[in-house]
Parts: structure tokens; C-alpha cells; sequence
């Protein structure tokens, strides 16, 4: 795997080189001989990416003509507008080959069906590789978007899927419809649920709160995290033994790096950093995700011999010091998880007048009361030792503020730290 990495490296190097004005600018400017560029060890001489660099110079990494591009994916900005990659032929089949073998370490094998629980429209690149992976699989999808518990039992009842792909908090309003109107979900067609956008996992891959709420309810449906991104076009997603998404090493080269760019060695947190291994339209070398994870490298018991990766502590420009305690916003998610009277919620984060850190959470209930913010708050100061400020609002008002305009996804995090 090492030797197939060091010479795809070495191929990249060379595409960067000829195609991109972005990173022949980066070369030329740190005085960089790609040919002495040999090993993975020798990654740590050349400089990272940020999402910044996406952001300001978004065109100059472009390595192909636009003339080549078939499909426009879009992901956040760090500027507030997104970030668009365009996608070739050759990068959708790319796409199609990562989904494939992703959902099938989820047990998903030709003839399944499948039903798609979120959108595959406005620029989401997500909804399309699934698509294209379970298309390449040989099995059926339905599409029938995020949303509408009445829809997706419909749909669940007419074509019977063995797997959902859904938002895991999701499937607990679809768990709260069925009850309301006498569907038998445990005896319906679902064996299991390829779950995105949020953590299923503790850091020792237990079962996190909502997890637990689930398997509560639903104990035999097995639920399949996974972690990807835009910019990385590439997924780790758990196998059966659901000890860490596993690593496709064909299609990316992965780093953890610390708070100075130095690189760790397996088993310690730090930022994930990744290279792309095979893109044609947009190819990224050492991008910095953001991502604050950890590498495994011991074997799992499903076979497989490739890295894994840890389910994600937060992101790094999204770590809180409140109070002496460092946090990231999943730990907060995780602790509301626990409570049923909570319907939605934001998380702010801001700076008081000596510029450190303040919580504010806006809950959503539709029975708000002390004895309710009292039971949340002695809850966090249990599990975490500090208490944040806690406000309750209607919960249509903060279903309004979760979608602002153009987000395809509830934005449940906001950081007005200046």
C-alpha cells in the first residue's frame, strides 16, 4: 500500500505541477523540487492547504478546463460563500468506485434496496456519490429525500429497503411517528442505516447518547457511521465491528498533524490532513480538514488491513475553553441528546468583555420550565464540570434560525467569536 501511495504521490506531484496554477504558484514560491518529493515521509516538506486557500483562490485550483467539468459540487466557505468543485467524468467514476466499496464495508451488496434520506440536489455531493455508489453495487435506490417521517414509511411499506442512508437524530422523529400511528417499525424491512453528518461513537467507540436512544427503541437495526467531505471525495465508513471508518488507501494518503503542522504518529489526536489520490478536476495536496481525529492502525477483525479512523472530536477552529475545560461542540450535542423535551437547539459561541469564551444554548420545547433548565444544567456540570447559559425559545423560532437561507443543512453551531 505504501509503494502504490509513494508512486501515485509522485504521479500527483507531477499533474500539480503541469495542471494547477494554484499549486504551481505554491511550488515556485517555496522553492519546492517535486522530484526530490519520493516518500510519504517526505509529505512534511511540502506546505499544507486550508479551507482559506479554497476559499480565496477557488478557480486557480482547477486543474482542468471547465469545459471538462460535468458536475458542480459546493461545500461552506470560511468567508460565508461556498466553495464550488467541479467534478469530471473521470472524477464521478472516481466518486462511484469510493461509495461502492464505503457502503459495502456496511454490509450493502448487490440487490439490496436502498432508501436515500437526504437531498441529492443543490450542489450536494453527498446525495450524488450515493447514488452513484449503490448504482454501481447493483442495488436499488429510492429517493426520497431528507424529512416527512409520513413519506419515508410510505415509501418504507411500497418498496421494503433493507438500509436507510438518514441523519441518526432523524430516525428518532421517524421512530416517534410510527408509534403516533401504529407502525410496527420492528418488524419492518430495515436491517440497518448508513448514518451521516452525525457521530455515532464515543472515543472508545461505545455507543455515544443518541446511539443509545436509538438502540433503545430499536434494537435490531444495526447503525453504520461515516465520515467524508467535500473536498476530500472520499468516505470512511464502519464495518460490521464499528471500531472506526476504514481507510481506502487507493484513493487518499492521510496525515494527522498537530497545532504546529508537525505530523503525529498513529494513536495520538490531532488534525487530519489529506491528499487526494486520483481527482482530476480539483486534486488537493495535504489539505488541513479541520478535522480533530485519531489514526488506528491495528487490525480489525473484519479482515481488512487499512487505517482507520476515529470517530471526529470536533473542529479544530471550533474548540471552546469555557472556563478552564476545553470542548467541541459534539460533546455538547451528545449531552442535549439525553433529554426527550428537547426538539431542537443552538449553540453559540461568543467572547465576553475579556475576550474569553461564553455558551449560550437556545433550546427548543414545548415545555419549557426551571425545574427543566435545572435538570439540563445539573446534567452538564455532572459530565463536564461547567454549566453554559441555557435559554428556551418556541420551537418553530429555532427551526426557523437552524436553516438560514440557502443551508442544506441545519446549522445547529454558530461561532461569533471574534
Amino acid at each position: 500500500m505504501q509503494q502504490f501511495q509513494e508512486k501515485k504521490l509522485q504521479e500527483l506531484l507531477q499533474y500539480l505541477k503541469e495542471k494547477s496554477p494554484y499549486y504551481q504558484r505554491i511550488f515556485k514560491e517555496n522553492d519546492i523540487d517535486i522530484e526530490k518529493i519520493k516518500t510519504l515521509d517526505d509529505l512534511q516538506r511540502l506546505p499544507t492547504t486550508s479551507k482559506d486557500d479554497l476559499q480565496y483562490y477557488n478557480d486557480d485550483f482547477l486543474c482542468v478546463p471547465k469545459t471538462a467539468i460535468v458536475d458542480y459540487a459546493s461545500t461552506s466557505g470560511t468567508l460565508g460563500t461556498p466553495v464550488t468543485f467541479g467534478l469530471t467524468d473521470k472524477d464521478l467514476d472516481r466518486l462511484a468506485y469510493n461509495e461502492a466499496i464505503s457502503l459495502s464495508c456496511g454490509g450493502i451488496q448487490k440487490g439490496d434496496v436502498v432508501q436515500l434520506m437526504t437531498t441529492i440536489d443543490r450542489r450536494f455531493m453527498a446525495g450524488l456519490a450515493y447514488f452513484l455508489g449503490i448504482r454501481r453495487l447493483g442495488a436499488s435506490i429510492v429517493r426520497i429525500g431528507a424529512g416527512i417521517p409520513e413519506l419515508q414509511w410510505d415509501s418504507i411499506n411500497s418498496y421494503h429497503p433493507k438500509y436507510l442512508i438518514a441523519v441518526p437524530s432523524f430516525l428518532l422523529k421517524m421512530i416517534e411517528y410510527a408509534e403516533k400511528n401504529n407502525i410496527d417499525y420492528l418488524r419492518s424491512s430495515i436491517k440497518g442505516v448508513i448514518c451521516i453528518g452525525e457521530t455515532l461513537r464515543e472515543q472508545d467507540f461505545s455507543p455515544n447518547l443518541l446511539t443509545q436512544k436509538i438502540m433503545e427503541k430499536w434494537p435490531s437495526i444495526a447503525l453504520y457511521s461515516t465520515y467524508a467531505s467535500t473536498e476530500m471525495s472520499t468516505t470512511f465508513t464502519e464495518c460490521e465491528y464499528k471500531h472506526g471508518g476504514h481507510h481506502h488507501p487507493e484513493l487518499i494518503i492521510t496525515e494527522v498533524l498537530d497545532e504546529q503542522g508537525n505530523a503525529l504518529p498513529l494513536g495520538e489526536l490531532g488534525e487530519l490532513t489529506i491528499t487526494t489520490l486520483g481527482v482530476e478536476g480539483m486534486p488537493l495536496l495535504r489539505f488541513r480538514t479541520g478535522d480533530m481525529v485519531t489514526l488506528y492502525q491495528d487490525k480489525c477483525p473484519c479482515g481488512r488491513n487499512t487505517i482507520r479512523v476515529s470517530p471526529v472530536v470536533g473542529r479544530k477552529q471550533q474548540m471552546i475553553k469555557y472556563k478552564g475545560t476545553t470542548l467541541y461542540p459534539p460533546v455538547l450535542m451528545d449531552l442535549l441528546t439525553e433529554f426527550t423535551q428537547v426538539e431542537n437547539y443552538i449553540i453559540e459561541i461568543s467572547n465576553n468583555e475579556i475576550l474569553t469564551d461564553e455558551i449560550l444554548i437556545k433550546i427548543g420545547t414545548h415545555t419549557p420550565s426551571e425545574a427543566l433548565k435545572e435538570e439540563i444544567a445539573n446534567h452538564f456540570r455532572a459530565k463536564m464540570r461547567v454549566v453554559p447559559k441555557i435559554e428556551f425559545y418556541q420551537v418553530e423560532a429555532i427551526e426557523k434560525q437552524l436553516y438560514p437561507k440557502g443551508s442544506r443543512k441545519p446549522v445547529k453551531f454558530i461561532d461569533k467569536r471574534k
